[in-house]
């Protein structure tokens, strides 16, 4: 498996991201639990406009997939997605 950081960038809207928050989060938990998922969360220094996470797949493709049914995404609240492989030198992810 390949691990890869992909960064959110949200639409400007925060009522409806603050309305579809909790859906996301279970739709993430879910890929948590699958193993897909090895963390996400928001960037804290960008007032919640975009968010990290790091995620395990064997390639781009099913990355995106995996990320396809996100209800911020089907709502329209990801205005950008980055999907970057992320080599891992030091230190561990756990496990």
């Amino acid at each position: 498996m390949t691990t890869f950081a992909v960064t959110y960038h949200y639409a400007n809207d925060p009522a409806r991201l603050d309305e579809h928050r909790p859906s996301h989060r279970e739709f993430l938990g879910g890929l948590q639990e699958r193993g897909t998922i090895i963390a996400s969360g928001p960037y804290t220094d960008s007032d919640g406009a975009r968010a990290l996470l790091l995620v395990e797949a064997a390639d781009v493709a099913a990355v995106e997939s995996a990320l396809e049914d996100d209800p911020f995404r089907r709502e329209g609240l990801i205005a950008e997605r980055e999907i970057h492989t992320w080599n891992v030198v030091i230190g561990s992810l756990g496990s």
